[in-house]
């Protein structure tokens, strides 16, 4: 058994900074991070490196898994507001979360991050206002996919040495009495012990926390899912938007059910990706920096909120179970429909798709989503295009292309106590995997924060 001052488990954006800030400030800490995907370098997915024109399943996703978390692969936005990118106002004063956001910020700048700052615009949010859309203003940074990339590689190179890494590693079990933390990796069986433990799984990750959190008796609190689809337009129709605030992140409540439908990740001359979720098969979508790199589209997010009662307590699975279908009907793939053709209640077929004149920038099966997305969130995206079309004209234009299933999952949140979990000293949960985050700057805050914590603690 190896035995350490700090066990991470995680090695994304959160543990990363958790880690960075224990050693950094303390040389004779040590600390450990337990990562089940591969280190950021042999991460490489075959679409995107284009020997292979779908998802293949790899044992872990390289867009999802693996160092530096799915922030990894993402567009890259870093978020320096408090009005959206998570829940962490919900434990923290906003004055300190927008500090550690900054500070978190610096280490990324050192790291190779860009200074470029867009701007909020009272102009644009008037103009959304207008028609009862909603925008959210903040301060952000564009990474890019692709240096984004090479600024989470640094940082982790330029870790100390009292920092070990072991990727390959799944984490299987955790001793919250002993403090053991057991894993399986190729190598065969582990165990590390640990003074403190930080659950910093992200997204993947969160269903195995999950999981832990019910075997141990705490509670978990989550009934909430986005189920939607992926847009693909051309990128002359939002660049009034996306020139001066980079993403145009709206929220509209239907009139039909009075449900919010929420836009966001807008990727700028951007791909659409496939992700891997424990074999469920979802889309995303990429930017890259480089603008020799940029197609002439852009790509977001159109998902519809929705909160379940009691006695349901399954939102992820829920949102799963949606997704697999749109799995299923693909052949073990993503569907894509033209806008024009779902509102006439018709199929997109190949012959129909080339004839459209937004090119796809996904290889994906030409279908009907409304075989798959339940009525009412369909209806709420359909509605929400409409009310788009009026501030950004074009972006319910029949060749509009819509990608599905997109969801996004809310990982259920423990009980905690300034994230430490309840019943368990010094075991501590934090970022998107613990429902506390769901942007880079506020896991990357959350994770400099509870390193700062055990730093006083000892």
């Amino acid at each position: 058994m190896k035995k350490f001052d700090v066990v991470i488990i995680g090695g994304g954006i959160g543990g990363l900074m958790a880690a960075h800030r224990i050693a950094n400030s303390d040389k004779s800490a040590s600390v450990v991070i337990l990562e089940q995907g591969k280190p950021i370098e042999k991460r490489v997915c075959p679409i995107v490196a284009k020997k292979s024109s779908k998802c293949v399943k790899c044992d872990a996703c390289a867009i999802m898994e693996g160092m530096a978390g799915a922030g990894a692969f993402s567009d890259g936005k870093y978020i320096i507001s408090t009005e959206y990118g998570g829940w962490l106002t919900e434990f923290l004063p906003e004055k300190t979360v927008i500090d550690y956001i900054e500070q978190a910020d610096k280490i990324l700048v050192e790291s190779g991050a860009t200074t470029e700052r867009y701007k909020p615009s009272d102009e644009l949010k008037r103009k959304c206002l207008k028609y009862d859309l909603h925008m959210n203003q903040a301060e952000v940074k564009h990474l890019g996919t692709d240096y984004n990339q090479k600024t989470m590689k640094n940082l982790i190179d330029n870790l100390p040495d009292n920092v070990e890494i072991h990727t390959g590693t799944k984490v299987v079990d955790v001793d919250k009495e002993g403090h053991i933390v057991k894993t399986v990796s190729a190598d065969g069986e582990g165990e590390y012990e640990g003074k403190y433990i930080i659950f910093a799984v992200g997204r993947v990750g969160s269903g195995m926390f999950s999981q832990w959190c019910e075997r141990n008796g705490i509670e978990l609190q989550n009934n909430q899912v986005d189920i939607g689809v992926r847009v693909e337009l051309p990128r002359l129709i939002w660049e009034d938007f996306s020139n001066q605030v980079y993403e145009p992140k709206i929220w509209y409540r239907s009139q039909k059910y009075g449900d919010v439908t929420r836009m966001f990740c807008f990727n700028v001359g951007g791909n659409v990706v496939t992700e891997n979720t424990n074999g469920i098969l979802s889309v995303n979508g990429h930017s890259y920096a480089d603008p020799a790199r940029r197609t002439q589209n852009s790509n977001f997010a159109l998902l519809a909120t929705m909160k379940f009662t009691e006695p349901f307590k399954n939102p992820i699975e829920y949102a799963r179970r949606v997704a697999g279908l749109a799995n299923l009907l693909s052949g073990d793939s993503i569907l894509v429909q033209r806008f024009g053709d779902l509102v006439n209640g018709r199929r997109s077929d190949e012959k129909r798709m080339l004839a459209s004149t937004t090119r796809p920038t996904l290889n994906a099966v030409p279908g009907d989503l409304s075989l798959c997305l339940p009525k009412r969130q369909l209806d709420n995206i359909i509605e929400t295009l409409y009310a788009l079309d009026k501030i950004a004209p074009g972006t319910a234009n029949y060749d509009t292309l819509l990608y599905g299933v997109e969801c996004k999952y809310y990982s259920a949140r423990p009980e905690n106590e300034d994230f430490e979990i309840k019943g368990c000293k010094n075991i501590y949960a934090i970022g998107d995997g613990a429902g506390i985050t769901r942007s880079l700057s506020q896991a990357a805050a959350n994770g400099l924060y509870i390193g700062d914590k055990i730093l006083k603690l000892g």
